[in-house]
């Protein structure tokens, strides 16, 4: 995995710290950890998924009730890993962007390369890293 950062330590920190915040959300999605998922979002989250309504869905409680019809399909044995990140940082606003290899086996035997796209826009509240912005996509072949 790749961390790129601008400028001086602090920020190369804040950088780590989301770096970390992400690996910890994508292992949390892995065991099905609800709590895990939700833990670094804020209220107002916005999220633009795969799967409809093609709006997006805002709110923290929205954002939610999506997760458990996915682990629900991930318990069939697909597999939700960080492939790459890169995150850029400033000092109260961030940007990260993956791309994830998700998939039952049947898929990704089918289409060893496919990836899931993940775009995720962060802010600092009260010290801490929190997730504001998700959005997920497959490519359209």
């Amino acid at each position: 995995m790749q961390l790129r950062t601008g400028r001086s330590g602090a920020v190369a920190d804040d950088a780590a710290q989301i770096r970390t915040l992400i690996q910890k959300w994508a292992e949390a999605v892995h065991r099905g950890d609800l709590d895990g998922v939700l833990a670094d979002h804020t209220e107002d989250i916005v999220m633009y998924d795969v799967p409809p309504p093609h709006e997006g869905l805002h709110g923290l409680a929205a954002y939610r009730a999506t997760w458990p019809p996915f682990f629900e399909w991930q318990a069939q044995g697909a597999c939700f890993d960080i492939d790459s990140l890169d995150v850029t940082a400033g000092t109260d606003v961030a940007y990260a962007h993956a791309l994830l290899r998700c998939g039952t086996p049947e898929e990704l035997a089918e289409r060893p390369t496919l990836r899931l796209r993940l775009t995720l826009g962060l802010r600092k509240e009260r010290g801490r890293w929190r997730v504001a912005h998700e959005h997920h996509s497959f490519p359209h072949d």
